[in-house]
């Protein structure tokens, strides 16, 4: 094929990084490298308290030294379910280096949900923050959890701020449900013990796995997608090579609102920024608008990542306008489409261009990048990243020509190999000839810039996050008066899409709300549907199967 895109990157972005990436031979080098080059450097902050690169480095080698002393091996599961505390990079970087395979786990799921993680994902360790154990205790007899490591919100806060946030955030905001977690360690004392344990680094390459990425499936269960060392390293690579020219090493800071247990925010500000010897500015909620601009003015930000309803949101604060975006060099948009009216804004208020970019799990997740230096907001997902070929599909796997729509379909050394024990569901995902189907529709321009038009599959994003209509309905139709559901995006202001259900129920007394409520029981709230609309029937084919398309042309 041709790599028409090579033409129009902008200067210093080099077309290939298999050398670079190369150099590495995992994330566990990588992540020793930088902390070694910038041992003084902040790497980390939250709530104040800043965490330099030499600290990380001591703190993830307690915890894998912890890891190996209670018989963690290679390719051993260790979940972390857990917001953006300094907990996380240190547990994420002390697994890895103990050679085991991260499972990120929301920290929003229901029972039902996490159940399912653990189960399919064989973890036998958890480490999750103390808000969220009350959830893992009505999951746990089902699991194979072997040890429980609980953390607090000030566990790394210092003795004096964190003893102050844990009291707060327990019995004046009330925010830690009862739990009972018997025989469940402390994060704090893993670590005491870890600097008395002996750690040997384990052999690791480009072949083993580096993450369980979990993802909705059209069947409406979630899937990991296994992300190798070297999917991962690759993709650092890639995203370097795009940012490099535009950032210099050990002076940026990027503020981190996503969730680093999202593949987005895990590649772009914890291990590119990694990397770049940058620091990481944790938001523990970035749905408190007020309370996340406050932490913005005390911090000289030079780059930012997020999704369109964020930084609509931002916009919409009148307090933001009013920063310093002096330092501020790059925002990238991803994990739903960037909208011209905020990229135009964002622009104008704070004087730095948003970009937008697209990715997937399995692709670890860059695909396409916009390039940086352009001010122009073009409506494009951005040309390939080095390494990395992109194809317009028909159906029948027929590469398509300039402008005709089909199906994305990637290939590269970011890609992921398959699903977690799903050996049928990797099988349909590639084509023969190693490329990705994504699932998404869309077309290539003549300079490659990539177009999405629409999705193949019926998926649904609200800000940022996948759910999927089977997942929804089958959900629904566990209510003992709903006969039959269909679930849609439609759009809206806030999330970019809210779930729609549309319902036949045999109990005419049924309601909105306790439609909505039973929905709640058993899914993470953005999963939920926002609204219930009862219906006599559905659209249907000719096999009896309910067009979703025709219910999402209504709301058009």
């Amino acid at each position: 094929m041709n790599p028409i895109w090579h033409e129009h990157y902008p200067p210093g972005i080099p077309t290939d990084i298999t050398d670079e990436a190369q150099a590495y031979s995992s994330l566990v080098e990588l992540f020793e490298e930088s902390c070694a080059r910038f041992v003084r450097h902040s790497a980390y902050v939250s709530m104040g308290v800043r965490l330099t690169y030499g600290e990380l480095d001591e703190a993830s080698r307690c915890f894998a030294a912890w890891l190996q002393s209670i018989g963690v091996k290679k390719g051993d599961r260790i979940a972390l379910m857990m917001p953006n505390l300094l907990q996380y990079p240190i547990c994420l970087f002390g697994a890895w280096r103990a050679g085991a395979v991260v499972v990120n786990t929301n920290p929003l799921y229901t029972p039902t949900e996490l159940e399912h993680q653990l189960v399919d994902s064989g973890a036998e360790i958890i480490v999750i923050a103390e808000n969220f154990a009350h959830t893992l205790q009505k999951t746990l007899p089902k699991t194979n959890i072997k040890h429980i490591v609980v953390t607090t919100v000030g566990d790394m806060l210092g003795t004096v701020k964190g003893g102050i946030t844990n009291l707060v955030v327990r019995h004046v905001k009330k925010l830690i449900p009862p739990y009972s977690l018997p025989g469940a360690l402390r994060f704090t004392d893993i670590l005491v013990k870890g600097r008395r344990c002996g750690y040997q680094r384990p052999a690791l390459d480009h072949g083993d796995l580096a993450c369980l990425q979990y993802t909705g499936g059209t069947t409406g269960v979630a899937k990991g997608a296994m992300l190798t060392h070297g999917n991962m390293v690759a993709n650092v690579c890639q995203a370097h090579a795009w940012v490099r020219p535009h950032v210099k090493e050990g002076e940026e800071c990027i503020v981190t609102a996503l969730p680093l247990y999202h593949i987005f925010a895990l590649t772009a500000n914890c291990l590119t920024f990694l990397k770049l010897g940058g620091n990481n500015l944790l938001i523990l909620n970035p749905r408190d608008i007020p309370a996340f601009v406050k932490s913005l003015s005390k911090t000289r930000f030079t780059a930012i990542t997020g999704v369109n309803t964020l930084f609509n949101a931002l916009l919409n604060n009148p307090g933001f306008a009013k920063l310093d975006f002096s330092g501020m060099k790059l925002a990238l948009g991803g994990g739903m489409a960037v909208q011209q009216t905020v990229a135009e804004r964002w622009l104008k208020t704070t004087g730095a261009p948003l970009t937008q970019a697209y990715g997937l799990t399995e692709t670890s997740p860059a695909v396409t990048i916009n390039p940086l230096d352009r001010r122009d907001f073009n409506g494009s997902i951005g040309l390939p990243v080095p390494s990395t070929e992109v194809v317009i599909r028909g159906n029948d796997s027929t590469d398509l020509g300039i402008g005709e729509v089909g199906e994305i379909c990637i290939r590269g050394p970011q890609v992921s190999p398959g699903y977690w024990n799903r050996p049928e569901e990797t099988q349909g995902a590639y084509d023969k000839d190693g490329f990705f189907r994504s699932g998404d529709i869309g077309l290539m321009d003549e300079q490659g810039y990539i177009y999405i038009k629409d999705r193949k599959k019926d998926m649904i994003v609200v800000s940022g996050f996948n759910v999927y209509p089977n997942e929804v309905e089958a959900v629904a139709v566990e209510h003992p008066d709903i006969i039959e559901a269909a679930a849609v995006g439609v759009p809206d202001e806030h999330s970019g899409e809210a779930v729609k259900l549309y319902v036949i129920t045999r109990n005419k007394a049924l309601t909105e709300q306790e439609v909505i409520e039973h929905c709640r029981s058993k899914l993470t709230r953005y999963k939920c549907p926002k609204s219930v609309e009862f219906r006599d029937d559905l659209p249907r084919s000719n096999v009896g199967k309910i067009l979703r398309r025709e219910l999402r042309d209504e709301q058009a």
